[in-house]
Parts: structure tokens; C-alpha cells; sequence
């Protein structure tokens, strides 16, 4: 009986992986959770976690005016008003007047509400709740993507992870200790920018795999399980990247033979491999 079903749950994977969308689903799908688990470790380090909440709700915003605009591909006016928005919210939490977590939620709730206004009030289609859902929760849009779109992805993806290896050590300055890197001479400054690009661009990426809401947590949780596990910047770096891509193949195959919602099962398979993580890291300091 197992030794059947599991015969039949291969013949469906192989007849699904005879589709190019499913392939390129699956490479995009495992690039992004690369990018993200990257950078997700100096965001948790630097307790700019909910940054990447702000910018994923900025970039369903500005998703909105690209479809009332009717844009072919809508990634070209999103990218960079992402990215202007990530450096503005770098600003504003720097500044004295704004803090940080005030400057991102004040950002991250404006934009979700308009965009939200703005695909009720403008839409042309008829399931407008549909829209948002796939939207918010990217249900089927990394099953949509174009070959333009995979072409697009899989460059941002390389820059991400070049620019990530060539910078690994002011980063990890910047990481632990930036007044030190100020004392020192180094653009501390300057690599924050790099680094809250490298941000926006993750999330824009993102967005089709999980949604904007959910992107955050593709950053996030990676992260805090290898936490759980490493003590060194590089273990937890190389441990989360792993994490990251088998919760994200686990989680699209498990979407593709289940029919179930690809962001929302990715983050699930990310939940539990925390939960084991944690557990395995108490046993062990016992």
C-alpha cells in the first residue's frame, strides 16, 4: 500500500516536472530563498527584521498602480520605487525626529491600504479579492512567471549573491559592530545602503514565490533556525541558505502535488523546520 502511493506520488511529480513553468518554478522558487536567507541573518542580527515587512507591503503598493497602469511587466516600476523606499526608511529610522519602527510602520500601512484602494477602485477584473489574495499570498504566481520574468530573476539573483560573497566581510562588520567600522574609516553608511537595496530587490523577487505578506517571514526564519544550531556568522550564513532552499523545494513540491497555496505552504515547511531546529538546539545544550 505505502510502496504504491509513493509510486504514484513519483509519477505525478515527473508528470508535473515535465512542465517548463513547474521547472522554472522550482528555480526561481530555490534562487529567491537563497537571496533572502543571505541577508535574512544580518537583518536578524541587526534587528531589522520588520524592514523587510515595510518594503513587501511598499512594493504591493506600488504593484497596485502598475496593474491601474496596465504595465506589460510590472517589475519594472516596482523595482526601483522599492528600492528608493528602503533607503528612504533607512533615513527616516537614522533621523531623531522618526524612529526607526515608527518610520516603518507609518511606510508599510499607508502603502498597504492604498494599494488595496487603488485595485478596488481601478480594477478591470472581475474576481478583484482573487487579485489581492495572489497577490498578498502569491497563490499561483510563481506557476505564472514568464520567460522574461525567470530571465529577470535569475540575474537579480546572481548580482544578490556576487554582491553578498564580495562584501561578506564589511558586512559582517557592519553586522556586529558599526561604530568600530565608523572608527575605522569605512563607509558604514554606505554599505547599509547596499544593503537595504539588496533588500527591496530580495523582496521584489520574493513576492511572486510567497506574497508580500509572507515574504518577511522567507527572510526571517532561515535565519532564527540556524541560530538555534550555529555559533559563528559563517555556520549560521551556510546553515540558513540550506534551510532556506529545502523549505522552499519541499514546500512548491508539496504545493504542486498537494494544491495547496505555494506561499503559505513554503512558510509552513520553514515553521517546522524551526520548531525542529529549537528543539534540537535545547537537547543539544543539555
Amino acid at each position: 500500500m505505502i510502496l504504491a502511493t509513493s509510486m504514484g506520488i513519483l509519477e505525478k511529480l515527473e508528470y508535473y516536472l515535465g512542465f517548463s513553468f513547474v521547472r522554472y518554478a522550482l528555480i526561481v522558487g530555490c534562487l529567491v530563498a537563497l537571496c533572502s536567507s543571505l541577508l535574512g541573518v544580518t537583518l536578524v542580527l541587526k534587528r531589522y527584521s520588520f524592514i523587510g515587512d515595510g518594503l513587501s507591503h511598499v512594493a504591493f503598493g506600488v504593484m497596485a498602480v502598475a496593474s491601474v497602469m496596465k504595465l506589460a511587466n510590472q517589475t519594472i516600476l516596482v523595482m526601483p520605487v522599492t528600492i528608493l523606499a528602503a533607503i528612504l526608511l533607512l533615513q527616516m529610522g537614522e533621523s531623531a525626529r522618526v524612529k526607526g519602527d515608527a518610520a516603518i510602520a507609518m511606510v508599510s500601512v499607508s502603502s498597504l491600504a492604498i494599494g488595496y484602494m487603488l485595485m478596488n477602485v481601478f480594477s478591470s477584473s472581475a474576481n478583484v479579492s482573487g487579485d489581492v489574495c495572489s497577490t498578498l499570498f502569491g497563490s499561483t504566481s510563481i506557476l505564472t512567471l514568464t520567460d522574461t520574468e525567470v530571465l529577470i530573476s535569475v540575474i537579480l539573483s546572481a548580482v544578490v549573491i556576487v554582491l553578498f560573497i564580495y562584501l561578506y566581510n564589511r558586512i559582517f562588520a557592519v553586522t556586529f559592530d558599526e561604530n568600530f567600522v565608523r572608527a575605522t574609516g569605512m563607509p558604514a553608511r554606505t554599505y547599509n545602503f547596499i544593503i537595504a537595496v539588496i533588500i527591496a530587490v530580495i523582496i521584489v523577487l520574493g513576492m511572486n514565490l510567497v506574497g508580500s505578506l509572507l515574504i518577511s517571514a522567507l527572510v526571517i526564519f532561515p535565519a532564527l533556525s540556524a541560530m538555534r544550531l550555529m555559533h559563528t556568522f559563517r555556520g549560521v550564513v551556510a546553515l540558513s541558505a540550506i534551510l532556506s532552499i529545502v523549505a522552499a523545494l519541499l514546500g512548491m513540491l508539496i504545493s504542486i502535488l498537494g494544491s495547496t497555496p505555494v506561499g503559505a505552504t513554503i512558510v509552513s515547511v520553514d515553521l517546522v523546520f524551526y520548531m525542529i531546529c529549537l528543539v534540537i538546539g535545547r537537547v543539544a545544550k543539555r
